[in-house]
């Protein structure tokens, strides 16, 4: 079973790809719904797609912010061979769910392609999916990033190889629409961004640190100071566990 069971309305394109892709959208009690969006919305509308949320079961499960679903597809049940593995931000305590890094890490070693969105990236890092890849996250988050053996470096989308990250929400939406292009060119890329009419525009203009200034920016980071917290001492497990320190 995956998402495009349920679809009611695809995009009609001509895909140069004749056979149906794999895509795995990682999902678990208290993951971010906006970091998953970006990536539903472009594929779960193309046509010949199999969308499949992952998680251990089938069971409701409860995401941020306040949205309840189920995933569509167990570990177990996972295609082995994804075109597309991705981790949108999950809470910290799931970075060191044995479960959860040992499918990421097997399913993730066979897939295409890798994604991670805000602290997907992390969940990455913590799976081994990173170690000595160029990557991103949100901005609270970016220096955690070397505990897992990744090299931080900004930018809204970050792409080495085959693995792409990126910032939280519109940034997912971007790595998405990148991910069209690598897999079915440039052409059906930017119709896939004309049928959505992406085009945001902020209304504030301060969705960066760089934009927002840093009166806004250590406010931001006042606020997030526990998560932070909580996150940086499970990446620091993570460094020794995995060798990096």
């Amino acid at each position: 079973m995956s998402v495009q069971d349920d679809a009611t309305f695809t995009l009609s394109m001509s895909l140069p790809m004749e056979r149906r892709l794999q895509v795995a959208l990682f999902v678990c009690p208290g993951f971010f719904l906006p970091d998953n969006i970006g990536l539903q919305t472009v594929f779960g509308t193309l046509p010949n797609v199999d969308l499949h949320l992952v998680w251990k079961n089938r069971d409701e499960i409860t995401g941020v912010p306040r949205f309840t679903t189920r995933a569509t597809t167990s570990f177990s049940d996972c295609p082995k061979a994804l075109d597309i593995l991705h981790v949108p931000a999950i809470p910290p305590h799931i970075m060191e769910d044995e479960e959860s890094l040992a499918f990421l890490a097997e399913a993730g070693s066979r897939a295409a392609w890798l994604s991670g969105v805000c602290a997907g990236s992390l969940m990455l890092g913590a799976a081994g999916l990173l170690k000595g890849y160029r990557a991103t996250t949100n901005f609270h988050l970016h220096d955690q990033l070397a505990h897992y053996g990744a090299i931080p470096t900004r930018g809204n989308v970050v792409e080495d190889r085959n693995r792409l990250t990126s910032g939280p929400v519109s940034g997912g939406f971007d790595l998405a629409l990148r991910l069209v292009g690598r897999l079915y060119g440039d052409a059906i890329a930017r119709e896939c961004e004309l049928e959505m009419e992406y085009a945001p525009e902020p209304p504030y203009g301060t969705g960066s640190p760089e934009l927002a200034g840093p009166e806004l920016t250590a406010r931001s980071m006042q606020r997030m100071a526990p998560l932070i917290e909580a996150t940086r001492q499970v990446g620091a497990r993570a460094s020794r566990r995995l060798g990096i320190a």
